[in-house]
């Protein structure tokens, strides 16, 4: 007999949401991290860009390697810092962090991108759609094929992964999804395809860009799916929809990527619970009709609503400052990769400390945003 988890006690059916954010995604690994060591294992994870990247790092491998292959990745794309990041003060750490990132832009990141020295893009010139950007991203292809098991991820009864990506001719923005059984790294690659830096993927007739661009937090394929039970949601969010007036260019710079990849999840999360209260008033409703009135198709597509679940969605904001640079999604200094990394370990540790989701609801409750609860203790540096 399976040992019950403590955090999981009713086995919730368990869901991981990732958005978009380039570097930043280090904070999603920590995240995982959490979850991994206390058995909480997506039943379903859906992730856009950097979030697709570490999506299928976890759903295509057993769970033993799971962990490991996650920090391969990050140890890969991680640049050597030129001083040790915990050892110097707040002006140097600043500085390196300048310069790596300077370094990212020139020279790519290894198992990630690298620059089209020699292309005609950056002058204005035609040149096949895809190799329509400034840098190539085909090291990433060998390091999904690498470190992710396809083979593993598409077969029946897995982890289910789903990425999503924007059709370049149509602007819709499309699932794919390892239930079909033919997810590669292509669509993984498509995912992260942010456009003019990388360049557009061609799966089958179309080519297409990074999720982001139309929705960078993937809630909303969550929520278009009404679960059949009650449902935990730990969904990391990367950008920060709120902020101080910017009084700099850097700070206008930072502002602005905040806003446009921030999460929308708010109106989704609206959205959702008003679908369902009016759902709910439906099924009221049609009980009150006389019995020869009902019929068995009515009461199957009212059963199909599934409307009677709660989803309790967890969320986890990265919160680091980056000194209101702009560049902070292309700031892989292995310094601030690791306390990216530790961070969103530590916050999804206080997430699992307070477990709001063990709390008693109402059954009629829709749906349950849990806030991360107060620090305990002052935290420490920030030096990401």
């Amino acid at each position: 007999m399976d040992k019950i988890n403590k955090l999981n006690p009713d086995n919730l059916r368990i869901v991981l949401v990732l958005q978009g954010g380039g570097a930043m995604g280090a904070y999603q690994a920590g995240v995982y991290q959490a979850l991994h060591e206390h058995q909480l294992v997506p039943d379903w994870i859906v992730g856009t860009s950097i979030g697709a990247i570490n999506a299928a790092l976890i759903a295509g491998n057993p769970q033993e390697e799971r962990l490991n292959k996650v920090k391969a990745f990050w140890d890969r794309v991680a640049h050597p810092d030129s001083l040790n990041m915990s050892e110097v003060g707040d002006s140097l750490r600043r500085s390196n962090i300048w310069f790596n990132s300077l370094d990212t832009v020139m020279r790519g990141v290894p198992g990630f991108f690298t620059p089209r020295y020699f292309s005609g893009f950056s002058l204005g010139m035609e040149v096949p759609p895809e190799e329509a950007s400034f840098y190539s991203t085909d090291p990433l292809t060998h390091t999904l094929k690498d470190l992710v098991d396809f083979d593993y991820l598409n077969a029946d009864g897995g982890m289910r992964l789903t990425v999503n990506a924007v059709n370049v001719r149509t602007g819709e923005l499309s699932h794919f999804d390892s239930l079909s059984g033919d997810l590669c790294a292509d669509h993984v690659r498509a995912s992260g395809s942010l456009p003019p830096a990388f360049p557009p993927v061609r799966i089958g007739a179309d080519l297409y860009w990074d999720g982001g661009l139309y929705s960078n937090t993937p809630l909303e394929s969550v929520l278009n799916e009404l679960p059949s039970g009650d449902t935990i949601c730990f969904m990391v969010d990367l950008w920060s929809a709120e902020g101080p007036e910017p009084i700099t260019m850097d700070e206008v710079a930072t502002r602005q990527k905040d806003v446009t990849f921030a999460s929308r999840s708010r109106r989704h999360i609206d959205d959702y619970a008003a679908t369902h209260a009016m759902q709910r008033k439906l099924r009221d409703l049609y009980a009150r009709l006389p019995a020869k009135s009902r019929t068995a198709a009515d009461e199957a597509e009212l059963l199909a609503l599934g409307c009677d679940a709660t989803l309790h969605i967890v969320r986890l904001p990265y919160a680091g400052r980056d000194w209101h640079m702009a560049a902070k999604d292309v700031n892989f200094s292995k310094g601030s990769i690791e306390w990216r990394w530790d961070q969103g370990y530590r916050d999804a540790m206080r997430a699992l400390r307070h477990a709001g989701w063990l709390q008693h609801v109402a059954e009629d409750t829709a749906v349950v945003v849990h806030e991360l609860p107060p620090l305990e203790a002052p935290g420490g540096p920030q030096p990401a």
